[in-house]
């Protein structure tokens, strides 16, 4: 068994074949965590997830669509039913989504994300102390439902270990938990989220940095040294699908839930390991965080 840890299936992406793709990860035995962006594709992961064994979900709001005036939203048109206004986070509707599946298994992808931004300071600001604030509703949410986190940030790790951080100290029934989606960037960063409990969420964007790599070569990201340092006990595997292809599928393949497999081999290279090594920690784990 193997479990992908961050799908979308619920994406447009899928429409034209998501039973096929699926039918491929339940003979692959591959369990598949997918994962809501807003309320409609957390909606869909819900109902996927009841359709499906193999399936359990995550709802939340990514920050990318959090509803601002501060700037323009870009549309995805694989991820579908987009709305360039974004949207208002209403916690009831999350809640209500949340309790109606035991296959809920966590609150993401949530988080922070200042890759796009306003162009003055003054609504720079005003951008990132939304975000921060729609963040810590989730949390709340998550806390309320006992459930972990799937974290997303992007160009924002201090801001996102502060507000991790605070809400460990002031929670007192609830222990924060969870895993960081995709993480990318230094050794000291990722000892940071493992001090605080987190799981570190590895995917193909791990292909996409070589030595070569600008963002290495100006120590903004330490692909090897993250792996190699890290527990193995504190590491998920991930796809991320539709996004970050492996490169052994090639550039104009999908990427699917069955293609986690690079992902673990990669690991298990790094780390001087077997596969099956890998894939029983990581599976483990995943069982650990998420109760599956």
């Amino acid at each position: 068994m193997i479990i992908d840890t961050h799908s979308h299936l619920n994406f447009k992406a899928y429409d034209n074949d998501r039973d096929e793709v699926i039918k491929r990860t339940q003979q692959a035995e591959v369990i598949c965590i997918d994962v809501g962006t807003k309320f409609e594709t957390s909606r869909n992961a819900v109902k996927l997830a009841e359709q499906n064994e193999n399936i359990f979900a995550v709802i939340g709001l990514h920050p990318i669509h959090i509803k601002t005036d501060l700037l323009k939203l870009k549309m995805d048109e694989i991820e579908g039913g987009f709305e360039p206004l974004g949207e208002e986070f209403n916690k009831a509707k999350y809640l209500e989504l949340a309790k109606s599946s035991k296959k809920v298994v966590a609150i993401g992808e949530i988080g922070l994300d200042y890759y796009y931004r306003p162009k003055s300071k003054t609504k720079r600001e005003q951008h990132k102390e939304l975000q921060k604030s729609i963040f810590i509703k989730q949390l709340e949410l998550a806390e309320e439902l006992n459930l972990p986190v799937m974290v997303h940030t992007r160009m924002a790790h201090e801001d996102t270990v502060s507000i991790l951080k605070n809400y460990q100290l002031q929670a007192t029934s609830y222990k924060l938990r969870g895993v960081i989606h995709g993480f990318v960037g230094t050794l000291p960063e990722a000892q940071k989220y493992l001090e605080l409990g987190f799981y570190l969420g590895i995917n193909g964007i791990i292909f996409k940095f070589n030595e070569t790599s600008e963002a290495v070569r100006l120590g903004q990201v330490d692909v090897d040294g993250v792996i190699k340092n890290c527990p193995l006990e504190k590491i998920l595997t991930e796809t991320d699908c539709p996004y970050l292809t492996p490169p052994q599928e090639g550039k104009e393949t999908r990427n699917e839930p069955i293609f986690v497999k690079h992902i673990i081999q990669k690991i298990a290279d790094i780390k001087g390991l077997s596969f099956d090594e890998v894939t029983g920690a990581t599976t483990q784990n995943a069982k650990n965080l998420f109760g599956i």
